[in-house]
């Protein structure tokens, strides 16, 4: 299954599970290629597509970041975009890395840009700042798409 695949199912669970899921507005093309330029990163095809569709969404307990303004934020891009520029200021993570998810376990899911497969996604790792050798850990999935569509069927199974 490819990365887009997987995360078209993402988009047909989350919307059959609204009573369980939650999930904001999309994002238009031009907050994307913002939040790309603030990042110095392109996003792959599979979280491209989540991040139109809803933005921002969750299947609790998972609160995926995607890109998401609030009110209160003004006009700063939230989710992806300013915990991987925070993770950069405050942890020293790599520019390559572009962080999708916080976890207790892993401390952060990202994705490796310097890693792009034939159709342009990017593996899914484990990062935490702690482990010696640039802190990858293990690898979670081979694309976003595939990462996500396993999360949200183990929450909504």
């Amino acid at each position: 299954m490819t990365g887009i695949e997987a995360s078209r199912q993402v988009i047909d669970l989350v919307r059959a599970n609204e009573d369980r899921a939650r999930h904001h507005q999309g994002c238009s093309p031009d907050i994307i290629a913002r939040a790309e330029r603030e990042m110095s990163l392109t996003f792959p095809p599979s979280y491209r597509l989540l991040i139109e569709e809803f933005g921002t969404w969750d299947v609790p307990p998972t609160e995926f970041l995607g890109v998401y303004q609030t009110e209160r934020a003004g006009d700063v891009l939230l989710g992806s975009v300013v915990e991987t520029l925070d993770a950069r200021a405050t942890v020293g993570m790599p520019p390559e890395l572009m962080v999708v998810l916080l976890d207790d376990v892993w401390l952060f899911a990202v994705l490796d840009t310097s890693q792009p497969d034939d159709d342009g996604e990017y593996p899914v790792f484990a990062w935490n700042p702690g482990v010696l050798d640039g802190g990858l850990m293990e690898k979670i999935a081979d694309s976003f798409g595939e990462f996500a569509l396993k999360e949200c069927q183990q929450n909504l199974s």
